[in-house]
């Protein structure tokens, strides 16, 4: 299994981003995707994730700004990010886990600054 994130870049507070997260590899069914961030000098955190089922959840930091979507026939989850803030600069990163194997994707860094 292979994740391949991208979508990151440098935009103004305020601005938005849309990430992406493309699966490939040896699934046979849409499996949970979960996006993390890490800034520097800070622990990785969950941002936002979708289920298997379609189901969603937010940290509580990007809830009303962030959305998590996928597109199932691209085997792609989605991460659009709206009024972001400075503190949402970090290196973002999508994760998945499949037949008890943990699979993370290369990170694609988002830089919010004026």
């Amino acid at each position: 299994v292979q994740l391949q994130a991208s979508g990151g870049g440098m935009v103004q507070p305020g601005g938005s981003l849309r990430l992406s997260c493309a699966a490939s590899g040896s699934i046979f069914s849409f499996p949970a995707i979960d996006w993390y961030r890490q800034a520097p000098g800070k622990q990785r955190e969950l941002v936002a994730g979708i289920s298997s089922g379609g189901s969603t959840k937010y940290a509580d930091s990007v809830k009303g700004r962030f959305t998590i979507s996928r597109d199932i026939a691209k085997n792609t989850v989605l991460l659009q990010m709206n009024s972001l803030k400075p503190e949402d600069t970090a290196v973002y990163y999508c994760r998945t886990v499949v037949y008890g194997n943990d699979y993370w994707g290369q990170g694609t860094q988002v830089t919010v600054s004026s």
